[in-house]
């Protein structure tokens, strides 16, 4: 098949699944083109499968803002025509599925059928918006094939959004021979030289994701074991937990390494990973985790209990608990035969459930059905 993809091209959950899954469909003999207004982080090597068509804006004196809406749909048509695209696949509601939908339009009479997944504050925060629920829902409407990364965020769109099409589940996954435990020699001795534990902080830092709670986490474990803290991207919040970090006298222990591609070099260097946030619709850094066999402390929340089980990979704890949070990861991290256990049951469950192979095939088989649904429509007009 001939895909267009489009993404948030950033370090976001979604730009990372979305491009994750360009890879592993051209690695199976799909041609694959994203369409977006910059090359996807997670792509790093050249395939002749993979094509990326960058999305150009006109700066206007009357436009306060490019309008990037329309710039996308002009671009999603023309590359549907030049490549000869069987469909699209938009990843994250706003704008991106209202651009599939006028590029559909602007093709006519030939039938360009688009996939919407929806990855999680598209539909909690600015799809809940009262000035943008509208225009989320008649595009969600009016995608060919709707698909959520789990069964919280299907639920929250029915119920919320009045949705009356099907929204199947298909969870975000992780490439297993990607991210996997250390093997041999791994980089953890270049940050805790004297053999201290390895936690582990992974997210875009804004303010969802609770960055502060990460460092008092952090510090009340500091406390009582040696101890270092790995914070890997950056954001909005990343100025405070500098701050709070030289506070506490734990500048030498907290080291920020900012925005990395190749994530899965330094998780599993871990021995914990942390995800304090106050909503997750999925939790892909624990997954990938997961899948480094690290376990994770997480908040209760979204759909991090359908990823992360309590006390088996890791515990799920009350968003803001700082406390609880402190204790569950000294549980883990002063019981070496429990973490070694729960690094075990981590791996296990993503090698059993959220491995790319037995997840990219669900989405092969909805791109099947949309393109079978739409013939059949032609058909029948």
């Amino acid at each position: 098949m001939r895909i267009g993809i489009t993404c948030y091209p950033t370090y976001g959950g979604s730009g990372v699944v979305a491009t994750e899954l360009g890879i592993e469909l051209a690695a199976r003999g799909h041609d694959i083109h994203f369409i977006s207004y910059a090359m996807p982080v997670r792509i790093t090597e050249a395939s002749a499968r993979i094509h990326f068509h960058e999305v150009e804006m006109m700066n206007y004196p009357l436009f306060d803002h490019p309008p990037y809406t329309l710039a996308l749909a002009t671009a999603m048509a023309n590359v549907a025509v030049n490549e000869s695209l069987d469909l699209l696949h938009v990843h994250y509601a706003i704008p991106h599925s209202v651009s599939a939908y006028l590029a559909r339009a602007m093709l006519k009479p030939r039938r360009l059928p688009f996939v919407t997944t929806l990855h999680g504050t598209d539909i909690t925060l600015v799809g809940a918006d009262r000035s943008y629920l509208p225009i989320t829902r008649f595009s969600i409407e009016e995608s060919d094939g709707v698909s959520a990364i789990s069964e919280y965020l299907r639920d929250v769109t029915l119920r919320e959004f009045a949705i009356h099409r099907p929204v199947e589940v298909i969870p975000n996954f992780v490439n297993c021979d990607v991210f996997h435990p250390a093997e041999g020699k791994s980089r953890r001795e270049e940050f805790a030289p004297q053999g201290e534990k390895i936690l582990i902080h992974l997210s875009n830092f804004r303010p969802v994701k609770r960055v502060p709670d990460v460092v008092e986490i952090f510090a009340l474990v500091r406390k009582q074991i040696p101890a270092k803290l790995l914070m890997i991207g950056d954001g909005p919040d990343r100025t405070v937990a500098e701050w709070m970090a030289r506070e506490k006298d734990l500048s030498s222990d907290v080291i920020f390494l900012g925005k990395q591609n190749q994530v899965q070099d330094l998780l599993c260097c871990g021995d914990l990973l942390l995800l304090p946030s106050d909503i997750e619709s999925f939790g892909l850094a624990a997954l990938e985790g997961m899948a480094s066999g690290v376990p994770a402390i997480c908040s209760r929340v979204g759909g991090v209990p359908e990823v992360i089980r309590d006390g088996v990979e890791g515990f799920l704890v009350e968003p803001r608990d700082v406390q609880t949070m402190a204790a569950r990861a000294l549980e883990i991290l002063t019981n070496p035969e429990r973490q070694a256990e729960m690094s075990r049951a981590a791996r296990q469950r993503a090698l059993r459930h959220f491995c790319s192979k037995n997840i990219i095939p669900l989405y092969e088989d909805l791109y099947r059905r949309v393109l079978h649904n739409s013939r059949m429509d032609i058909t029948s007009v």
